[in-house]
């Protein structure tokens, strides 16, 4: 089993930056991709980013020129640096890990974007 702890969240002004990291223990061998989803009050759960075991990434839409996902793999960790952020991002993200088919979730930060 996959545990995920995420870290980073807070309140930023638009336009402004944070880097959230999830660092994962556990069974963590063979892991085959880490990566991030979001998900704001009465809306569902949106895709963000990943990133694979080989290094290959994938953004939503949304994000795309703003986010970037990066690792650390000796630190187990996974990052998501996030520019020019808009008041639509505020949401609670969430790390997530797959291994053989199964997927492990952290328990989210908050993440709120607002003057």
């Amino acid at each position: 089993q996959v545990q995920l702890v995420e870290s980073g969240g807070g309140l930023v002004q638009p336009g402004g930056s944070l880097r959230l990291s999830c660092a994962a223990s556990g069974s963590i061998f063979s892991i085959n991709v880490m990566g991030w989803s979001r998900q704001a009050p009465g809306k569902q759960r949106e895709f963000v980013a990943t990133i694979a075991s080989d290094g290959s990434t994938a953004y939503g839409d949304s994000v795309k020129g703003r986010f970037t996902i990066s690792r650390d793999s000796a630190k187990n960790t996974v990052y998501l640096q996030m520019n020019s952020l808009k008041p639509e991002d505020t949401a609670v993200y969430y790390c997530h890990a797959l291994k053989s088919g199964t997927v492990s979730w952290g328990q989210g930060t908050q993440v709120t974007v607002s003057s």
